[in-house]
């Protein structure tokens, strides 16, 4: 949820989810560079930066385009004095309804009514 945190929806997560192009059978590469930057291994797809802050290694997102696809149309938003690629709130909002757990679906009405205010505004995407 921090991607729909950077675009004003009103939630909170513990953990950032990163998605990695990368096949999923090489997590070893990722948690090996992840390492090398002072992070903590917690699990195969579960790191603790230095800051104390997680971040979840994710090599898919269910519901939604490849990543190639998905990284075309993502926003570019600064966040910690660098320009990243997010999901738009529509995409987190579609691959948090085909996942359909407790957890994504108590998310959906913060998204909707973000979508709505920020289309309300003119805000963009």
């Amino acid at each position: 949820m921090s991607a729909a945190i950077l675009q004003d929806c009103p939630v909170t997560t513990l953990e950032t989810d990163l998605w990695l192009d990368l096949a999923p059978r090489q997590f070893m590469r990722m948690l090996r560079l992840c390492q090398s930057l002072g992070a903590t291994v917690r699990a195969n797809t579960v790191v603790d930066l230095s800051d104390g802050s997680a971040v979840n290694l994710l090599y898919r997102v269910d519901g939604l385009l490849s990543f190639a696809r998905e990284f075309r149309n993502a926003r570019r938003i600064k966040w910690l004095g660098v320009k990243v690629a997010v999901l738009t709130l529509a995409r987190i909002l579609r691959s948090k309804r085909y996942v359909g757990r407790p957890k994504d679906l108590a998310h959906l009405p913060l998204l909707e009514q973000t979508i709505l205010l920020r289309k309300r505004s003119g805000t963009r995407r």
